[in-house]
């Protein structure tokens, strides 16, 4: 997701056929294909994402594609932009951000991509601290630490992420300790290429430390201020940490959240509403010299043939068009239990899993994404999501609610529930909710209080006048996440509407945009994607017929549904201030 989430990419999908076949085989996959396609070398070109389309399902075009290798090359780049006032975008290698932040405004636009400012530029083990182009990846990172002795505390789970692209959309992993989970947190020094005028020959860098207040616009930029070249983190020395899965019933989930969360330092929990059930990770760092040697290869994030992709998708198409509640409900009862046995990818040894705890360092278990990780041999083996085969297609809906609010969220879910039973069922194919913690940051577009991240994700169909099943309840979750209780939308997932009104909850939203016009000359690095997103523009939410089935819209209209399916806007059923399509059977 992509993740997803991407994904950022926090808890995608796998079904039960494919969850026998990736325990007992040992495949190579083919690796993503560059998100940028150009028709004549690197002119005339679209972008996309991993999924192979954005929220509106368009794709965007871009006059030219533009790979830098170095600062000084960067900088030569956005000079001649800035000169020719032509609008640029910032790309990175995977692209698994959903929203539309990569889209150049118009055709005649400039993609700019971090492909190859990938090097590591220097590891001080003395002072703890990494610089590193854009580009680098989680996975370099984390290995490129390990083997000085050092390690990044709190990441995203996906390693298939530029920090660059993580740190503009405010990724993060887990935990309430410390400077808290967000990467950009850990920041201590950037550098960033920016228009400017013709005295500074079009382009400047600003080197931006922790005693400059506007590295707290830059830390989440949304890719709006410039690019951002080098990036300098603060680490610790390498530590080890000990992992227990512990399934609970989830009578008393909203009860246990905030001080679970407190309790372990690397906790967070898995959510099976419709099965009542909860997985808390008991996850704390322990002394380094404690016996083990385990590793985390998320299961989910492996290599899947396309044929097992193929047929678990056909299957999940059926059940949609049949209405087939109950096949989805065996099937996420049956992914939930074989996920827990197969103790969700951790090993004991970086083989098999024999007993809890798993102990191992924290470079073999902070983060997967051994789907990327191949040779170019042609094998159809891939990323569930590869938007090249007949594979996973879904949404993602993530938000943080305050710990505040957290178990009234949590206790509305449970009547929704009640209501339906099986109304969520779809969901657990998809490995359930993935609730992380994440702190307050000082970053003006970053969590603005401590808070619990839930991160969703959902069967999504090839047609878009097609309603899901259950639709009414997935958009009432949706609804109350996002509206009622004010959830903060992740930056780089979700449908269009989680941004509507969004950036009005950012106390230091004018202080960011100030820093847009001052670093954003001509509004060159802008589209009107983000500046609807800002609020400087209207438009966030699409209203056109069929509009809320893909969250482009709330509906206020049954023709934002799709009457002749027999799905009408209605009330929920729990929060009555939300307007979800729902299916009745005569109007």
């Amino acid at each position: 997701m992509l993740l997803l989430c991407l994904k950022t990419m926090s808890n995608i999908i796998l079904r039960p056929t494919t969850l026998v076949f990736l325990f007992f085989s040992l495949v190579l996959s083919t690796p993503p294909e560059d998100p940028i396609k150009c028709s004549n070398k690197n002119t005339s070109c679209t972008i996309t994402n991993s999924y192979g389309v954005f929220p509106d399902r368009t794709i965007c075009q871009a006059s030219q594609v533009l790979y830098p290798t170095t600062e000084q090359e960067l900088v030569s780049v956005v000079a001649s932009a800035t000169r020719n006032k032509t609008k640029m975008k910032v790309a990175t290698r995977f692209s698994h951000s959903i929203p539309k932040l990569v889209c150049p405004e118009g055709q005649n636009g400039l993609l700019i991509s971090t492909k190859y400012l990938n090097q590591v530029l220097e590891i001080d083990v003395e002072a703890r601290t990494m610089t590193m182009d854009s580009g680098v990846t989680m996975k370099q990172l984390i290995n490129e630490a390990a083997n000085a002795g050092l390690a990044l505390p709190y990441t995203p789970y996906w390693y298939g992420l530029t920090i660059g692209g993580l740190m503009g959309t405010g990724a993060h992993g887990s935990t309430l300790w410390g400077k808290g989970s967000s990467v950009h947190d850990y920041v201590v020094e950037l550098r960033i290429v920016r228009p400017s005028g013709p005295q500074d020959g079009y382009a400047k860098v600003e080197i931006l430390n922790e005693q400059h207040e506007d590295l707290n616009a830059a830390k989440v930029s949304l890719g709006v201020l410039g690019v951002i070249s080098q990036i300098t983190l603060k680490l610790e020395p390498l530590f080890k940490r000990s992992i227990t899965y512990l399934a609970k019933d989830d009578s008393d989930l909203g009860d246990q959240v905030s001080g679970f969360g407190h309790a372990h330092e690397f906790a967070d929990i898995t959510w099976y509403p419709s099965q009542h059930k909860a997985i808390y990770r008991v996850d704390d760092r322990i002394p380094v010299n404690t016996s083990g040697n385990g590793h985390y290869d998320f299961i989910p994030f492996r290599p899947t043939p396309s044929l097992e992709l193929a047929l678990i998708r056909t299957t999940e198409d059926i059940q949609e068009s049949t209405n087939d509640a109950n096949g989805k409900c065996i099937g996420a009862k049956t992914t939930m239990n074989t996920l827990i046995t197969a103790a969700y990818g951790l090993t004991n040894n970086g083989i098999i899993f024999t007993k809890y705890p798993v102990i191992g360092f924290q470079n073999h278990l902070q983060a997967s994404g051994s789907c990327l990780d191949s040779l170019q041999d042609g094998k159809l083996t891939t990323c569930a999501w590869d938007s090249r085969v007949k594979g996973e297609f879904f949404h993602q809906t993530t938000f943080s609610i305050s710990l505040s609010n957290v178990k009234n969220f949590i206790e509305d879910v449970q009547k929704l529930v009640q209501l339906e039973p099986k109304g969520l069922c779809g969901i657990e194919l998809y490995n359930g909710i993935l609730m992380r913690y994440v702190k307050a940051s000082s970053a003006y577009l970053g969590k603005q209080e401590d808070a619990l991240d839930f991160d969703i994700t959902y069967y999504r169909s090839k047609d878009p006048m097609a309603p899901r099943l259950y639709e009414d309840i997935l958009e009432e979750v949706e609804q109350l996440g996002v509206f009622k209780y004010g959830g903060l939308p992740h930056w780089g997932k979700n449908r269009n509407l989680a941004f509507e009104g969004a950036i009005k909850k950012y106390k230091n939203a004018e202080k960011f945009l100030e820093v847009k016009d001052k670093y954003d000359l001509h509004g060159l690095f802008s589209s009107t994607w983000t500046d609807q997103v800002l609020g400087l523009k209207d438009g966030v939410t699409i209203v056109k017929d069929g509009c809320a089935l893909e969250g482009l819209c709330i509906c206020s209209q049954d023709r934002h549904c799709n009457p002749s399916k027999g799905y009408f806007c209605r009330p929920g059923k729990v929060y009555k201030e939300a307007r979800v399509c729902t299916h009745l059977k005569s109007k």
